[in-house]
Parts: C-alpha cells; sequence; structure tokens
C-alpha cells in the first residue's frame, strides 16, 4: 500500500499536467495570449491551486506549451541558413514560418511581443541575427533587393498574426499565398521603386 498510494500520487500529477498543457496549448493557438490562467484551469478541469503548483508563473507555462514551436523555429532558421543558396534559404524560412506561424495565434503574439526580457527574448534575437546575416549573403548574391533591411522581415512576421484568423481549412493555403507575396516584394528588380524610411521594428524587439 505504501508503495501504491506515491505512485498514484505521481500518476495523478502527471494526468494534470499533460492536461493543462493540453488545454493552454488549444486556448493559446485559439485566442492568443488574452488567455488567462483562469482559463486555462476551466479548460484543464483542474483548480487553480492545482495549476499553479505545476506552473507557478504564467511564463513558465507559456515556455512550456511553446516549447515544441521554439524548436521548429530555430530549426527553420538554422536550416535556410545552413542552405548553400542563400536567397533559397531566405526565401525557405519565410514561407516555412509563414505556415508554421498560422497556426498558433498565441505563439506569434509571445514570440513577437515588446516585453521584458524573457525565454522567447533570447531565441528572437538569435533568430534574427542569423537571419540578417543570411540576407547580407543574398544582397551580395544578387538576388535580394538592395535597400532591404532586418526591420522589413519583422514586419511580414508582425503582419502574418492576422492569418491565425482564417479558417482552418484555408490557413495554410494563405500563409504560402502570403509568403510568395512578401517574397516576390523582396526579389531584387530593375523595377524596385525605393522603399520609404524603415521603422526600427527589429532593434525595438531585441532591446525588449
Amino acid at each position: 500500500m505504501s508503495e501504491t498510494l506515491p505512485h498514484k500520487l505521481r500518476s495523478d500529477a502527471r494526468d494534470n499536467r499533460d492536461r493543462i498543457l493540453a488545454a493552454a496549448r488549444s486556448l493559446f493557438a485559439e485566442r492568443g495570449l488574452e488567455v488567462t490562467m483562469r482559463d486555462v484551469a476551466r479548460r484543464a478541469g483542474v483548480g487553480p491551486a492545482t495549476l499553479y503548483r505545476r506552473f507557478p508563473a504564467r511564463q513558465v507555462l507559456l515556455d512550456a506549451v511553446f516549447a515544441d514551436e521554439l524548436r521548429a523555429c530555430a530549426a527553420i532558421v538554422d536550416d535556410g541558413c545552413a542552405d548553400p543558396d542563400p536567397w533559397r534559404g531566405f526565401t525557405s524560412v519565410i514561407e516555412r514560418v509563414s505556415v508554421l506561424n498560422v497556426g498558433n495565434q498565441g505563439f506569434v503574439d509571445a514570440f513577437m511581443a515588446e516585453k521584458p526580457r524573457d525565454s522567447f527574448t533570447e531565441h528572437r534575437t538569435a533568430a534574427l541575427a542569423k537571419l540578417a546575416d543570411l540576407a547580407r549573403r543574398a544582397k551580395a548574391d544578387g538576388r535580394l533587393r538592395r535597400d532591404f533591411v532586418i526591420d522589413d522581415l519583422v514586419l511580414v512576421l508582425l503582419a502574418g498574426r492576422g492569418l491565425a484568423a482564417t479558417p482552418a481549412a484555408s490557413s495554410v493555403p494563405a500563409a504560402r499565398r502570403f509568403a510568395a507575396l512578401a517574397i516576390d516584394a523582396f526579389r531584387a528588380s530593375e523595377a524596385n521603386d525605393p522603399l520609404p524610411r524603415g521603422a526600427a521594428v527589429a532593434a525595438r524587439l531585441a532591446r525588449s
């Protein structure tokens, strides 16, 4: 009996944690970061005390919920940077990240939010530094327009947040078309008109 009870308690704790994470993933994907801890507890069918025992702070829950997305995002950037063709690598990042983000409004909100430094800031800063170098190589190769700055890519990511509102059946095709439009705008061409002065959105995110 003394061995069975601790085992059951551990099993119940794992079940509660799994239910909380499943509920949080679903809610954040559907509604973004407006979801409260109480919403998560209610969807998971646990009390607030149980939720806070497993995840004592909101950021701890966000880190656990979006761990897979952070790894996927980092892999996409690394794959693009490793491509020997920098333009192909650059465009693959835009398309794959657009498709990744359309399925989870909360992840995009958390990743792009301007807020005090947290685990997302570290990932974002590293990704933007790698992509800035990839863009430099694509420019040198003559495929990326000369007046591109990394802020332009951040603007595409910010604009893509609206795709989460599209119906699920058309969200991925919409993300791919949006990415194709962005890629076409970034392509070097004699027909390129000069761009307006940019906003320092990337630097502002790096300082968050």
